[in-house]
């Protein structure tokens, strides 16, 4: 069951947006934090990195311990490449491309994020 979870996140790529599915206004939002929402069958984890003044979505399902927590994960950068650490492992993954920066064998699927008049959009290719 968590194996068919899994495949379900893919990482889209800003050209192959189809939907761009309104998830919330920015003042929902923890400042450097982040929300789950749920599409499709998906979580998803957007994040809220005020410190660099940017915006992130991967799914939330931690690929090491398959549970839905990455919202909760601390965000941070490791060196100029902003990370999400998962709040139970502490594995760390890219925000930008979701690669495991641990030990590379974990990666995550990654959204593009767009904010129009103070909403934030996920994009979707389906």
């Amino acid at each position: 069951m968590i194996k068919e979870i899994i495949t379900k996140y893919e990482t889209v790529i800003p050209e192959q947006v189809k939907v761009w599915e309104k998830v919330a206004h920015v003042n929902d939002f923890p400042l450097n934090g982040g929300l789950a929402f749920y599409y499709k069958g998906l979580q998803v984890a957007v994040f809220n990195f005020t410190r660099r003044n940017e915006w992130y979505a991967t799914q939330n399902l931690c690929p090491h311990k398959k549970q839905m927590i990455l919202s909760r994960g601390m965000i941070g950068s490791n060196g100029e490449e902003p990370k999400v650490a998962c709040p139970f492992h502490k594995k760390t993954f890219s925000l930008k491309n979701g690669k495991s920066l641990n030990d590379g064998v974990c990666d995550l699927a990654t959204y593009p994020v767009k904010i129009e008049a103070n909403e934030v959009f996920i994009g979707f290719n389906e």
